[in-house]
């Protein structure tokens, strides 16, 4: 059914090494303190070291360098990458476009895809988009009213995979995967799979516009409504279908992996700027 065309303050911290009696600097300070008659008494100054949260999960607002490899942060990109869906979708169909997305498709043989979704009233569509060209490389039309189920969960692997990924992610089914071809299911590069996985992507942080528009969440809440109106309206086989929403493990059946394992892990399915070449 689908076609492809926040800061707190610092603390004092004494830095002293184990079996030292020697006073630092802050505990004279802090014995110099109090009634000059009594005996100085020094302060328990805690020797605890403290570690902030952007230590351990650094905040990619202050890693420009790494952003900029993704050619969709460049000025410019995903402004153009909207206008030239827009349109397309003005001048093909005239729906009314409801957002756009830049979202992580993972294939069934668990690759990563960089993707633009655009939903309108009646359609989803998939882009493939060349942010090195600025141009559309691929379309993907899914009637919302052929889609049947939506499952939102973790990612699940068979228990011999050897190429399995953290996090949750959601699947869209506009039909159903036991009648898919055993070619097609083992065909990395097929397109007739029946439906399509999506996680959030990496540059979602970045900025408070990626913030927005990489948030799985944020596209859920459109598409669910916008599904159901469209079963609704639907003058064909799809009027007053229900659909299903399910919380459920997303299973990817891949086990060996190598492929993915080499393509991921070079961000291969990315407009990515991967340095020179030559010498």
């Amino acid at each position: 059914m689908s076609t492809i065309g926040n800061f707190e303050g610092f603390q004092p911290v004494s830095l002293k090494q184990e079996g030292d009696d020697q006073p630092s600097e802050t505990d004279h300070l802090s014995m110099e303190e109090g009634d000059p008659g009594k005996n100085p008494v020094p302060r328990q100054i805690s020797g605890q070291s403290s570690v902030t949260e952007s230590t351990l999960y650094p905040n990619p607002y202050h890693q420009p360098y790494v952003s900029r490899k993704y050619f969709v942060t460049r000025p410019g990109s995903i402004e153009t990458a909207m206008e030239d869906l827009k349109g397309h979708v003005a001048e093909t169909s005239g729906e009314t476009i409801q957002g756009f997305w830049l979202l992580t498709k993972i294939d069934h043989w668990n690759n990563e895809k960089e993707r633009i979704l655009l939903l309108t009233d009646k359609t989803l569509l998939i882009c493939k988009y060349d942010f090195i060209m600025l141009s559309c490389v691929q379309l993907q039309r899914i009637p919302l009213s052929a889609v049947c189920r939506i499952c939102l969960g973790k990612f699940a692997f068979p228990g011999m995979s050897l190429d399995k990924r953290q996090g949750e992610g959601l699947r869209i089914y506009w039909g159903s995967p036991e009648a898919q071809s055993l070619l097609s299911r083992w065909n990395p590069w097929s397109t007739e799979v029946p439906y399509a996985t999506f996680t959030e992507h990496p540059m979602k942080y970045t900025s408070e516009k990626f913030l927005e528009i990489c948030k799985l969440s944020g596209f859920t809440s459109k598409l669910v409504p916008a599904i159901q109106n469209a079963c609704k309206n639907s003058t064909g086989s799809g009027k007053g279908k229900r659909l299903m929403v399910l919380t459920e493990p997303i299973l990817i059946e891949t086990y060996t992996g190598l492929m993915s394992f080499i393509g991921n892990r070079n961000k291969l399915g990315y407009s990515l700027a991967r340095g020179s070449i030559g010498f």
